[in-house]
């Protein structure tokens, strides 16, 4: 079975969850063996060089930036997609109908030569045969928001490196000089991510904010108000498989995303899987049942709830076996093999059919 992953041109040009998470899905693929599920190929499709109909199936990742033109190629081929579209939870109903609304209001304008990003999605989501959520809430958004068939909707999470779920600080420790309690935040350094919101929340709680990851062009004026910052410690871009990045958040009392919305951040994920709990945005597909005690939600500008959420995870830390046992079943063989058998139950249906529940 010959599978090509795709995504849009400049995916690779930076750094971020979405890089790791489309080298991860294809490495993970390749190294499945199960005596159930045929051998696979899985490759970062070129398509420049590479004809998308010599592939048995497409797996688009993001449905966004273009990505649905993707989509049409592969259909008009006769290659079947799955779409991972990584959409907001916060496409609700009223949203998706204030989208279409602004969407035919364009179109008259420019006598339809003008679409929406919306319908771009949208497009995406409809010729796709199997659509891939990351958690509840994102499959609610593609249901709600773009009145996508739950049929043809699977959630499945991203998985985590086994090297996480074995972390420890002592490194990080020895690197930074921290001996003490300290948040740490992992990703690229913008507005959206909010990072500046938290750092001024916690003023004077005697708790180091360190931040690992890069500012682009344009963010580097929020990435200097950061570190004229009382507390703030900025240690730049670390890589995925870097020991250092895995320690650090062994080490971290507390991981803090309070970005404005995310899909289902890798950063999350290991953070938990080496022991550390979390203080996220609300704005998330995160569903984790019973981990209320290690994973604290709350809104991206509520620094005050934020502030003690943070506070009492520090005061009371959660045992750390216990938060680890929180993403267990996110090791990327289970992940990966859940996908491969997406994959064959799509090549076993007749051409033109998507997958039914």
């Amino acid at each position: 079975m010959r599978i090509g992953i795709l995504s849009y041109p400049m995916l690779f040009q930076r750094e971020g969850g979405l890089q790791i998470q489309v080298r991860e899905t294809i490495g993970a693929l390749n190294r499945v063996r199960d005596d159930e599920l045929p051998r696979m190929e899985v490759e970062l499709v070129d398509p420049n060089r590479s004809r998308l109909a010599s592939y048995d199936l497409i797996h688009v990742f993001s449905a966004i930036n273009g990505n649905h033109r993707i989509v049409e190629s592969a259909s008009e081929a006769g290659v079947p997609v799955v779409l991972s579209p990584l959409l907001s939870p916060a496409w609700s109903r009223a949203a998706g109908w204030r989208a279409r609304l602004a969407d035919r209001l364009a179109g008259r304008l420019t006598d339809w030569n003008v679409q929406t990003s919306y319908a771009q999605t949208k497009r995406a989501l409809q010729l796709a045969r199997l659509v891939i959520a990351l958690g509840g809430p994102e499959r609610d958004a593609i249901r709600s928001g773009f009145l996508i068939d739950e049929a043809k909707i699977r959630v499945l999470p991203n998985g985590i490196s086994p090297h996480f779920f074995h972390a420890d600080g002592a490194l990080f420790r020895r690197h930074s000089g921290l001996d003490g309690p300290f948040v740490l935040m992992v990703g690229a350094i913008s507005p959206y991510k909010n990072q500046l919101g938290l750092a001024r929340a916690l003023a004077g709680a005697g708790l180091p904010v360190v931040l690992i990851g890069s500012a682009q062009r344009a963010d580097q004026g929020y990435l200097q108000s950061l570190l004229y910052t009382p507390g703030v410690r900025w240690l730049g871009q670390i890589g995925h498989d870097d020991p250092l990045l895995a320690s650090a958040y062994a080490a971290a009392s507390v991981l803090a995303l309070p970005s404005q919305g995310e899909v289902l951040p890798l950063t999350v994920l290991e953070a938990l899987a080496s022991g550390t709990p979390v203080v996220m945005t609300d704005q998330s597909a995160l569903e984790l049942p019973g981990g209320g005690f290690a994973l604290r939600q709350i809104g991206w500008n509520d620094g005050a709830g934020q502030r003690r959420a943070v506070c009492a995870l520090v005061d009371a830390p959660p045992e750390r076996a216990a938060v680890r046992a929180l993403v267990a079943e996110y090791s990327w063989p289970r992940v990966a093999a859940a996908i491969a058998r997406c994959y064959v139950e799509l090549l076993e249906l007749p051409e033109g059919v998507d997958c039914a529940v």
